[in-house]
């Protein structure tokens, strides 16, 4: 067995015992008991003397729950309702998956994987904003208002538990698995105690695609936080090699009953296979991937389908693969709030009136 299927193997089982208050989390129970003790110590993220505070607003889009919940989804749009609303946002990310050393990486556009990690990749790709990757936020934000001094809004794509990041606006990201057993790690999935949901500014929850459709309605106006579903909606098919893109339904029709590969390198890759099944299409074979994995040639050699269907995440690792058979399934992130957009320009008006 390869290191990745098993470390793949290791992460189900924990998320599977975080579910329940099992022997497991009995076991581990004292060393959370711990881990709270030692939260219960420490100021609030970002609230602490030493947080830097940056010259524009900030907002972070993080989780409580261990692992992937969505949040990349959530920063982009974050991203472009404050660019619908006229501001200038920039990115910041820790960069995770890439080495970097103590200059914070800038960049902008189509931009290398493996330089700045698939994730920052893939937002500054898809929203075409600046953004600025380093595990210490407060460079990230200098190198990134050096580069760009016209941005007038930082997102933090993850960050809620940086201590050193002064925030405005909090955004926490879940999925239907809620809080798990509602236990700190090690014996449950959490960061913090769940009661933190109740501090934030938003909680989005992301639903699955077997769920019933989202009902657009609007932001109750003193609602803290504010609840949003998120359901992401599968758009299109993009060809790698070509550039060439199709719209689902026409993807689903030029496969037809041709047997084809699905494969994901997310934190649930169960939910992007889910995704495809619900959409009409139905992999023959489905290749789960650790998070983050690193993609290279060898990572879709035994596949012998004459086309392989990938997240956006992981495509932005396989520009360079030159592999034909691969495509790239695109999604928008639809919210149940359909005045998000101007109740989070609101709330960054507010802010930028205080900061002046």
């Amino acid at each position: 067995m390869s290191p990745a299927p098993l470390r793949l193997r290791i992460s189900r089982w924990l998320h599977c015992q975080w579910r329940i208050t099992g022997w497991f989390a009995v076991l581990l129970f004292p060393i959370s008991l711990l881990v709270r003790a030692l939260l219960a110590c420490r100021p609030r993220a970002g609230t602490g003397r030493g947080a830097c505070r940056a010259p524009v607003p900030v907002v972070v889009v993080g989780n409580l729950f261990i692992g992937g919940t969505g949040k990349t989804p959530v920063v982009m749009a974050v991203v472009e309702a404050l660019a619908s609303q006229g501001y200038r946002p920039g990115v910041i990310s820790r960069g995770y998956g890439v080495r970097i050393d103590a200059k914070a990486r800038v960049g902008q556009g189509k931009l290398d994987a493996h330089i700045f990690g698939d994730e920052p990749t893939l937002i500054a790709l898809k929203t075409g904003c600046a953004v600025a990757v380093h595990p210490r936020r407060r460079l990230a934000i200098a190198a990134l208002l050096r580069s760009r001094p016209d941005i007038d809004v930082i997102v933090s794509d993850d960050g809620l538990q940086h201590q050193d990041l002064a925030r405005d606006v909090e955004i926490i990201v879940q999925d239907d698995r809620g809080v798990g057993n509602g236990l700190l790690l090690p014996a449950g999935p959490l960061r913090e105690p769940a009661t933190r949901l109740a501090t934030v500014d938003v909680v989005v929850t992301q639903i699955g695609p077997d769920s019933p459709s989202v009902v657009p309605h609007r932001a109750p106006p003193d609602q803290r936080p504010l609840r949003v579903v998120m359901q992401l909606q599968l758009l299109s098919a993009r060809h790698l090699q070509t550039g060439e893109v199709l719209p689902l339904a026409d993807f689903v029709t030029r496969l037809g009953h041709e047997p084809f590969a699905a494969a994901a390198g997310i934190g649930v890759p169960e939910r992007f296979f889910r995704s495809l099944r619900q959409a009409g299409l139905h992999p023959a074979t489905e290749l789960a991937l650790q998070d983050h994995a690193a993609i290279d040639r060898t990572t879709f050699a035994a596949l012998t389908e004459r086309r392989i269907v990938v997240t956006a995440k992981d495509a932005v690792k396989c520009q360079q693969l030159d592999d034909a058979r691969i495509w790239a399934i695109d999604a928008h992130a639809g919210l149940s709030v359909s005045d998000f957009a101007q109740w989070l320009a609101h709330r960054i008006a507010q802010t930028r009136l205080k900061l002046r």
